[in-house]
């Protein structure tokens, strides 16, 4: 692994996105998903929505990157409060 510097904060990233991945899983095996609409154009089930939400949160902080540089907790606030938007509305 000698080909990628992990840090403290990297590995928080792959586990928390490892345990979302498993919470989503119980949840789809407890309680299947339907098809629904919200505010996306689209009809999309849970983890349709999961997706979208961590493509978009990549966005996002490559955008701020761009344009900001690399402090990047204001990025991660505003990626959680709209993930937390297109879970609940999407």
């Amino acid at each position: 692994m000698d080909w990628m510097a992990w840090t403290g904060s990297t590995a928080l990233f792959f586990a928390t996105i490892v345990l979302a991945l498993g919470l989503m899983t119980i949840l789809e095996i407890r309680y299947p998903t339907k098809l629904r609409k919200g505010f996306l154009p689209i009809e999309t089930t849970r983890g349709d929505r999961f997706f979208i939400a961590l493509l978009s949160s990549a966005f996002v902080h490559l955008s701020w990157l761009g344009f900001f540089g690399s402090m990047l907790v204001a990025a991660s606030l505003m990626s959680l409060i709209w993930s937390w938007v297109l879970l609940r509305w999407g």
